[in-house]
């Protein structure tokens, strides 16, 4: 089982998108506040369709809060900043993915807590700025997936 994290998610249909990625490939998801909306959201509620019975949601009043959660697990941080290609890595059962809000990405005591190798990047044309978050989580999810060979239970 892989777990998601989104680190103060601003935009109610990337979250809705990432709650039916989730649902779809059995990873878990973790919000942590302060969220830039409610979990009531119509935005929110339309992209994830009728998937949100489907995943495993879990909210977090903190970055403490939710990183002693998965405190016992190997952590990447997916960030623009981010030193290794995401599909260089050899993914794990129980890989933990953090993702930062789409305004701003993660913050500097998230990335530099982890070493180098666990701060990856998707590569981009040069000069742009960032891929969509939805689209970010799906890439990173469905490689580590595809390491383990699409097993059911990832």
């Amino acid at each position: 089982m892989f777990d998601v994290i989104l680190f103060q998610p601003e935009i109610p249909p990337n979250t809705g998108n990432i709650i039916r990625l989730c649902a779809n490939t059995g990873a878990r998801l973790h919000l942590v506040k302060p969220l830039g909306f409610t979990l009531e959201d119509k935005q929110l509620l339309r992209a994830g369709l009728d998937y949100h019975e489907f995943a495993t949601i879990m909210v977090h009043e903190s970055w403490a809060d939710c990183a002693a959660r998965v405190k016992d697990r190997r952590l990447f941080a997916v960030s623009t900043k981010g030193t290794q290609r995401y599909d260089l890595v050899d993914y794990a059962a129980g890989d933990v993915f953090v993702f930062g809000p789409e305004s701003r990405g993660l913050p500097a005591e998230i990335l530099g807590a982890l070493a180098e190798q666990q701060r990856i990047r998707v590569p981009m044309v040069p000069g742009n700025r960032s891929l969509n978050l939805s689209n970010t989580v799906a890439v990173i999810i469905y490689e580590a997936w595809r390491q383990l060979g699409f097993g059911m239970s990832v």
